[in-house]
Formats: structure tokens, C-alpha cells, sequence
């Protein structure tokens, strides 16, 4: 119990810091119209989607798993921040769970993601993407993209345990991008060199976005021949995320609890 209420207070203290940067909250709002302009309008004159179908019905499930993505650099940025100004330290000085701590943190960015994906899904439908398959696939869509998000912070607050400053962290965030690239998010696999093809689809980010896809009923579903991971993409993401938070959730909260002893 101990832990849960120091882990919600520490949520809190992370969204009221929110109300100092109206530029993040701003970036939240505008981020997602001009992600869905740019490689809506740019590339979908260029992209055939596999079996036919709206390119833009095929992109937004791609953005919704980047935009997720980005956790990974939020936290890590975040966590870095906190420990190169001592507000960890400080935390590690109070009678506060020294487990509460990095559960606030991806918490605080669980609530965000949701905010955030609400925003996108909102855009997505004035720009014509649409749900095919009814409310509870739609649902379980939603919850596969938060738990893809909720894994990622993970990753990124390890990731910021490791850093050796805020700026080195900043200075990599950046690199998530190729990761979003590195995927079917925006473009089809199949045209791909045999290797680059397996790295794309093995990638987890694949895994998601293909789920995401499949449940909302979008087009760009995988053939029956395809990769196990594209395949079988709702169990790929599942034992992605529980393989990665079985790794990531006890590094981050021993690190946390040794880190400067």
C-alpha cells in the first residue's frame, strides 16, 4: 500500500508539472494534425496499401504505435532530468518507496499517453480514418496501444537511469525515430531486401501496429504465408510487452534504488 500511495502521489507531481509547460501541452495538441497532414497528404499519393484500401486508414494505426513510441524518449529525457538536478536524490533522502519512484514516472506518462491518443484518434477520424470492426475490438485496440506505451516508458526510464545527463539524453531521444522506420508503420514490408524485411517485421513496433490494424478492421492486414509476428500479431505484442517489462520493470527499480550509492 505503501508503495501504491507514493507511486500516485508521485503521478500527481509529474501532471502538475504539466501546468508549467504550456509548450508541451500545446505540442500535444498540434503534433498530431500535422503527423497526420504530412504523411497523410505526402506520402499517401506514392504508397499502395496491400489488398487495396485508404491510405490513411492504413497510416493512422502506424501513428498511433509511433506516438507511443515516443514514451521511450519522453522518459528517458525526464529521468535523466530529474537526476541531473538532484530531485532524485532528493527522493532517495525521504521516507518515500524507493519502487514508487519509477512506477510514478511511467504512471505519470500512462495518463499523458492516454491523453494524447485520445487527441490523435480524434484527428484521425476529421481526416477520415474510421473503426470497421465495433466498439470492443476498437477497445481492445486502444488497450493494446497503451500497453505498447506503458511498456516503452519502461524501456526509457532504465534508459534515463543509465545517462549521464539531461543534455546526452536529449541528444539521443532523436534515435527513436529510425526505430519508427524501422517497421510497417508507414510503408509495406513486402518490397523490402530479405533481410531488412525480417528486421522490420520482427521489430515489436511491427508486431503493434499490425494488431492495432487488424483489431480497428483498417486495411494493410498481412497475408496468411507472412511472418509469424505479422501473423499472429495481437500474441506477438502481448509477449513483446511482457518480455520487455519482465526485463526493464525490476532493472529500472534496482537501478533507481543503487544509483549513487
Amino acid at each position: 500500500m505503501i508503495v501504491l500511495a507514493d507511486s500516485l502521489t508521485l503521478v500527481e507531481r509529474k501532471l502538475l508539472q504539466l501546468r508549467h509547460q504550456p509548450g508541451t501541452l500545446v505540442a500535444m495538441l498540434v503534433v498530431p494534425v500535422v503527423m497526420v497532414v504530412l504523411f497523410g497528404f505526402v506520402f499517401g499519393s506514392a504508397i499502395q496499401v496491400p489488398g487495396g484500401g485508404n491510405y490513411r486508414e492504413y497510416l493512422m494505426p502506424g501513428l498511433f504505435v509511433m506516438t507511443g513510441m515516443f514514451a521511450l524518449s519522453s522518459a528517458m529525457v525526464d529521468v535523466a532530468a530529474d537526476q541531473s538536478r538532484g530531485v532524485a536524490d532528493r527522493l532517495r533522502s525521504m521516507p518515500t518507496s524507493r519502487m514508487a519512484v519509477p512506477f510514478g514516472q511511467t504512471g505519470a506518462d500512462a495518463v499523458t499517453g492516454l491523453f494524447g491518443l485520445v487527441i490523435l484518434l480524434a484527428c484521425g477520424l476529421a481526416f477520415g480514418w474510421r473503426v470497421h470492426d465495433g466498439l470492443g475490438r476498437a477497445l481492445a485496440a486502444i488497450g493494446v496501444l497503451l500497453l505498447f506505451r506503458y511498456t516503452m516508458s519502461w524501456v526509457g526510464t532504465y534508459l534515463g537511469l543509465l545517462m549521464p545527463s539531461e543534455q546526452t539524453a536529449d541528444s539521443l531521444s532523436p534515435l527513436t525515430l529510425p526505430l519508427s522506420m524501422l517497421s510497417n508503420a508507414f510503408v509495406p514490408t513486402d518490397g523490402m531486401p530479405a533481410w531488412l524485411r525480417a528486421i522490420c517485421e520482427w521489430n515489436p513496433i511491427s508486431a503493434a501496429v499490425a494488431a492495432s490494424r487488424k483489431l480497428f478492421g483498417n486495411p494493410g492486414v498481412p497475408a496468411a504465408d507472412g511472418s509469424w509476428p505479422l501473423t499472429h500479431p495481437l500474441t506477438a505484442t502481448l509477449l513483446w510487452a511482457a518480455v520487455l517489462l519482465a526485463v526493464f520493470v525490476p532493472l529500472s527499480v534496482r537501478r533507481f534504488a543503487h544509483a549513487g550509492l
